[in-house]
C-alpha cells in the first residue's frame, strides 16, 4: 500500500470561475428599486382609477333614482280619479318614492365606505411609494460617492 501526499501546497483549495468574476454595479442596483417603484405607481394609479370609477357609479345610481322618483311624481300628478282604488295607488307609488329615497341614502353611505377604503389604501401605496423613492434616491447617492 502507497501513501501520496494530497496537501495543497500551492494550490487553491476552492478556486471556480465565479470566484475570478468581479462584482458589476454600474446600473445593477440602480434599477434593483424600479421594478417595485414601477409597480407602486400603477398600483396608485389603480387605486385612483376604482375611486372615480366608483363614485361615478354611485352618481348613476344617484341619477336613475331621482329619475324614477320624478316619474312617480309626474305619474301621481296625472292621476285624478277620485276614489279608494285612486288613494291605495297613491299610497303604493309614495311608498316606492320613499323606497328609492332609502336605497339612495344607503348607496351614498357605501360609496363613502368603499372610497374611504380605497383612500386608506391610496395613502398606503403613496407612503410606500415615496419611502422606496427615497431609498433609492439615497442609494444612488451612496453609489456615486
Amino acid at each position: 500500500m502507497e501513501i501520496k501526499d494530497i496537501s495543497s501546497k500551492g494550490k487553491e483549495l476552492f478556486k471556480s470561475e465565479e470566484q475570478e468574476k468581479s462584482w458589476n454595479t454600474s446600473g445593477g442596483l440602480g434599477d434593483l428599486g424600479k421594478d417595485k417603484i414601477e409597480s407602486l405607481k400603477q398600483e396608485v394609479s389603480e387605486i385612483e382609477a376604482q375611486i372615480e370609477g366608483r363614485e361615478r357609479l354611485s352618481q348613476a345610481v344617484f341619477n336613475e333614482g331621482d329619475k324614477i322618483k320624478m316619474e312617480i311624481n309626474n305619474f301621481l300628478r296625472e292621476i285624478t280619479v277620485p276614489g279608494l282604488d285612486a288613494a291605495r295607488d297613491k299610497i303604493t307609488l309614495k311608498q316606492k318614492q320613499i323606497e328609492i329615497a332609502e336605497l339612495q341614502l344607503k348607496e351614498k353611505i357605501n360609496c363613502w365606505q368603499d372610497v374611504a377604503k380605497l383612500k386608506e389604501e391610496l395613502r398606503a401605496s403613496k407612503k410606500e411609494l415615496t419611502e422606496r423613492q427615497s431609498r433609492l434616491e439615497m442609494l444612488g447617492k451612496i453609489l456615486e460617492e
